[in-house]
């Protein structure tokens, strides 16, 4: 989740900020990718882009992601030059919020529980995986969680995890709930569709930095049925207290282990986006892990890890949930 220092002087463009001399995180941006069996992207009205996968190109990816590659893959924090954030406020709509659900079959559902630590190592829950996937040729990691919603199938990440933002979508996407050092309790489940927002992929805009990807069964369970869910949150205040949680694998971390820590929001400091920041120390690889409403995991999900300055050390951005992001999930869940 490294970034470089951003300069405050910028360039008005088109309503927002081209950060001059500057970069944002925005990881996996690299041009090109791999071909694979997938419809061109779509688009839902002028804010929503999404692409389809097919069944043999989800199986193809399954069976792609070895222990070994999982461990070789890239933090995707990949630093883009003149990345650029929203300067206008977010739209919002009626604030919204979707209760999660235990998992319906009987495997365990672990939670990490209000009142324990905040910050560091804790023990792998449920909902909360590895997203693994292949852009541009190289094969990345991030982090992602398994939301509520109509479909059982629904995976929240950042946008940045799943598309170039602007340009291709990532192949060979998979999701590996609970993964803890090389291991995957409930196996991995591969990508049918990639959705995220029209100002991510057509703009890289990293104040709507947030992508959902519907995922295949598993030994003929749902997602959700095996790992349950989240609950998800959208046009909440501001300035709210979070848990962010992520596999973090650059220095000083080695992405093998789930990593938690917290803090009240506050606004970007240098104003170059919409997105709020919390006291946090996870780095790459931690990209698309889950920020929860209060303390622990059984809350509601209200954004994700996004990017952070260099210049303002042990914080991370996430976006704000707002009206545009609530459609890309939307679309995605239903």
């Amino acid at each position: 989740m490294q970034v470089r220092s951003l300069k405050a002087d910028s360039v008005k463009v088109k309503g927002r900020h081209k950060l001059a001399g500057a970069a944002l995180l925005a990881g996996a941006l690299m041009l090109g990718t791999a071909p694979f069996a997938a419809a061109a992207p779509t688009s839902s009205g002028d804010e929503i882009e999404s692409i389809k996968i097919s069944s043999g190109s989800a199986e193809s990816a399954i069976d792609y992601w070895t222990v070994d590659r999982m461990k070789a893959a890239k933090s995707a924090d990949s630093l883009v030059a003149g990345k650029s954030g929203s300067s206008a406020k977010v739209d919002t709509n009626k604030a919204t919020k979707v209760p999660g659900h235990a998992a319906k079959k009987n495997a365990a559902k672990t939670n990490f529980k209000a009142g324990g630590k905040t910050r560091g190592q804790v023990a792998p829950v449920s909902h909360i995986g590895k997203v693994f996937f292949t852009l541009g040729g190289q094969d990345y990691v991030c982090s992602g969680n398994a939301v509520v919603s109509a479909n059982e199938s629904t995976v929240s990440t950042a946008g940045h995890c799943l598309n170039e933002g602007p340009g291709a979508f990532a192949t060979r996407w998979v999701f590996a709930p609970a993964y803890e050092n090389g291991k995957t309790p409930y196996g991995t489940f591969a990508a049918t569709e990639l959705v995220t927002t029209s100002e991510w992929s057509n703009d890289g805009d990293i104040t709507y930095d947030t992508g959902f990807a519907v995922v295949s069964n598993s030994s003929g369970s749902t997602l959700t049925d095996t790992v349950g869910a989240s609950g998800v949150a959208f046009n909440q205040p501001r300035g709210e207290y979070y848990t962010a949680f992520g596999y973090p694998a650059a220095s000083p971390f080695n992405g093998e282990t789930l990593q938690s820590c917290a803090g009240s929001a506050s606004a970007d400091p240098f104003g170059q986006s919409q997105s709020q920041g919390i006291s946090c120390n996870m780095t790459g690889g931690s990209s698309g892990g889950p920020w929860f409403l209060g303390s622990g995991s059984s809350s509601y999900q209200n954004s994700v890890n996004s990017f952070g300055y260099n210049s303002v050390r042990n914080t991370m951005f996430g976006p704000y949930w707002g009206s545009v992001i609530q459609q890309a999930y939307q679309n995605a869940q239903n």
